[in-house]
């Protein structure tokens, strides 16, 4: 759904009630600024998903988990979670936990207490303090660390700590901003896949509510493996909301193009009904009839892209010049320079490079059928 103006009035739809958080019309103005931070969005998470706000800085990804959490409040908009409208609900009332990237625990208590902390203060009886503690401590792998402090443990560690002190009180929501970024890639990598396994687990366990989480990110691979839905944010609105592979394979807008999956742009014009962008020539979207010398973005993701060793006698407008190989582990990244100057980056598994046998300096035939083509004068 694309974010729109601010929403005045908004009356209780039965949708909201059907899922674990909606988000209806929301938006913040901070003092001072020009621009609203969060303007206008709307979205809709199932109980059980995880769901991911994916953008740039200052696209308006954390400031909408601070609203929902209570750590701020909306100009405009509704929050309501698990049904129970939670606008205008204290923090403390709403039902949610948060992870922070950098953790928060209480250096100065154990493991143990750290995750008792929200049931201590709710006056949960200690016999049950110890049994829920007991069974967090399984559930984030760390059975036998409960009497160690957080300057005790890795990184992993510590924010596994934080996930089960926000799931003691059990929320309705998970909020989480950023909560690998502080972390190493192979630690980020590994808690990825705890994190999705959780869920997992919880969503078939019996007598155990499924967590419901929101994931704050600007990493397009954690966004991708970790999501059920993603939502793309840009300038406080939302760009497009769907399935991972949606958002990357049928790109909603030139930014979302851009964004997600580190795809090349070229400029063009339509001509004789296709789109020619620099010495290629792409199909329009299907149904558009866009008029001649109109303005078009091609953008065409490096692994979609087919190389062709050039013949001889191939005429100089059409080929393209290998300027570089650069081997990236499984696959060689080649830069490509075009006829117009521009270049073009291409990603070809190590192997395929070498059945073609091309080397730097080579000339190449590049086919561009897999861009994705808008028709229009867009800023980028």
């Amino acid at each position: 759904m694309n974010g729109g103006g601010a929403t005045p009035q908004i009356q209780p739809t039965a949708a909201a009630a059907g899922h674990g958080l909606s988000v209806e019309g929301l938006t913040k103005r901070f003092a001072g600024g020009d621009v609203a931070a969060v303007n206008g969005v709307s979205f809709s998470i199932p109980v059980g998903t995880i769901t991911t706000l994916l953008g740039p800085s200052g696209s308006g990804k954390s400031t909408i988990l601070r609203l929902i959490a209570g750590l701020e409040h909306p100009d405009a908009g509704r929050i309501v979670i698990g049904g129970v409208e939670g606008t205008t609900l204290s923090p403390q009332k709403r039902g949610v936990g948060f992870v922070f990237q950098s953790y928060a625990l209480f250096p100065h208590m154990t493991v143990r207490r750290n995750i008792a902390f929200g049931l201590k203060v709710r006056k949960v009886p200690q016999a049950e303090i110890n049994r829920q503690v007991d069974d967090l401590l399984t559930a984030v792998e760390l059975a036998g660390y409960g009497d160690r402090y957080p300057g005790q443990l890795s990184g992993g560690q510590r924010q596994r700590v934080a996930f089960a002190r926000a799931l003691a009180i059990a929320p309705k929501i998970l909020l989480l901003d950023e909560p690998f970024g502080a972390l190493d890639a192979q630690v980020r990598l590994s808690l990825r896949q705890w994190l999705r396994r959780f869920h997992e687990e919880r969503a078939h366990a019996p007598g155990v509510a499924p967590v419901t989480t929101l994931l704050v990110t600007h990493d397009q691979e954690e966004a991708m493996e970790l999501s059920d839905c993603v939502v793309v944010m840009n300038e406080g609105k939302v760009a497009q909301m769907g399935a991972p592979q949606e958002i990357y394979d049928r790109p909603a807008s030139p930014f979302v193009a851009s964004f997600v999956g580190g795809a090349n742009l070229l400029r063009g014009h339509i001509r004789d009904g296709r789109a020619t962008v620099g010495a290629f020539a792409v199909a329009v979207p299907q149904g558009e009839k866009p008029e001649e010398g109109a303005e078009v973005h091609g953008f065409v993701r490096p692994h979609d892209v087919k190389l062709t060793k050039a013949e001889d006698e191939a005429p100089a407008v059409s080929v393209a010049r290998v300027e570089r190989l650069a081997l990236m582990g499984a696959y060689v990244k080649v830069t490509l320079r075009l006829p117009d100057g521009g270049t073009l980056v291409v990603e070809l598994g190590k192997a395929e490079i070498a059945a073609l046998g091309i080397v730097e300096g080579d000339r190449v035939l590049a086919d561009l059928q897999g861009a994705k083509i808008f028709v229009g004068d867009y800023s980028i």
